[in-house]
């Protein structure tokens, strides 16, 4: 994986705008963060672009399939797991794709989350309020439920004795 970050100013910003449009649409991107910066007159954008090293994706936009065990850390790509086994659930009993409940690049930045929260769910691309009214809770629940069995993972048992969920 790899970073670039842009810097964007908010007057007269439009030459870095296409710049950074360029890198995206030529490139396989994992996440983007942004982040306002108010100075007045000075106010600007930054962007982290998180991509695959070495993939190139052109003009097509669906060229490489990001293998998430690969980019994901391994507690992370437990946590994916985990949700894209609620998603899919979710989706049959709606009888919608699951890509309609959370897309893969949003299950991915949801494994990554340290402290899962609604305001952090609410922060990715693509999830907004109705989203979040719709699956939010249940998804808050999969990812707080998933972070706390970390120091017993090995044994296959919680502290106390007690087996399973």
């Amino acid at each position: 994986m790899q970073y670039q970050v842009f810097t964007v100013p908010v007057l007269d910003g439009q030459s870095a705008i296409e710049g950074m449009n360029r890198f995206l649409r030529s490139h396989k991107v994992l996440a983007v963060e942004r982040r306002l910066i108010e100075e007045g007159g000075q106010s600007l954008w930054t962007f982290c672009v998180e991509y695959l090293d070495g993939v190139q994706t052109g003009n097509l936009k669906y060229e490489v399939k990001v293998d998430y065990k690969e980019v994901l850390a391994p507690d992370q790509f437990i946590r994916f797991s985990k949700l894209r086994l609620l998603r899919k659930e979710l989706a049959d009993k709606e009888a919608v794709p699951p890509y309609a409940v959370f897309t893969n690049e949003q299950l991915a930045r949801m494994a990554r989350l340290e402290a899962p929260t609604a305001s952090a769910l609410e922060a990715i691309e693509g999830i907004g309020p109705a989203k979040m009214a719709k699956y939010g809770a249940a998804f808050l629940d999969a990812l707080r439920a998933a972070a706390r069995p970390k120091s017993n993972e090995k044994s296959g048992q919680s502290e106390g004795g007690h087996h399973g969920s």
